[in-house]
């Protein structure tokens, strides 16, 4: 059992919204496990800032991070993808799903690992995923 963790907690914790203690109450003993999909969405926030000193803090946040263990995206995670997509376009979805949010289920479902987010909705109609929803105050 493992966790991958959208990027919506990450900052939150590096925000000081949620803390490292409220992600462990979650996940205990259990490995966590960092996403090269994580890392591309916050490198995409990091460019678009305009504020020096919010993007020195992110890019710190970000050099943390990267300390965690990162799971590889591999030839299975690209099928698992391509599975997910089209049920999802099948499902009526194909346009409301965000691209990101279905690599890291991906990743999550082959691995057999639980996505833990703040926002369920953008997982919650993906086939096969664990997920847990954490709300941030």
């Amino acid at each position: 059992m493992g966790f991958l963790i959208d990027t919506n907690l990450w900052i939150a914790v590096e925000r000081g919204r949620l803390s490292a203690a409220d992600i462990h109450a979650i996940t205990r003993q259990a490995p966590i496990y960092l996403s090269p999909v994580n890392l591309a969405e916050l490198r995409f926030g990091i460019g678009l800032m305009k504020d020096t000193k919010q993007k020195q803090r992110a890019t710190a946040m970000l050099r943390r991070l990267r300390r965690k263990p990162l799971l590889r995206i591999t030839g299975e995670t690209g099928e698992v993808f391509g599975t997910l997509a089209a049920q999802m376009q099948q499902a009526g979805r194909g346009t409301g799903f965000r691209i990101q949010d279905l690599w890291l289920a991906a990743q999550a479902i082959q691995r057999s690992f639980t996505v833990l987010t703040a926002n369920a909705k953008d997982f919650q109609d993906v086939p096969g995923l664990k997920l847990l929803s954490v709300p941030i105050p």
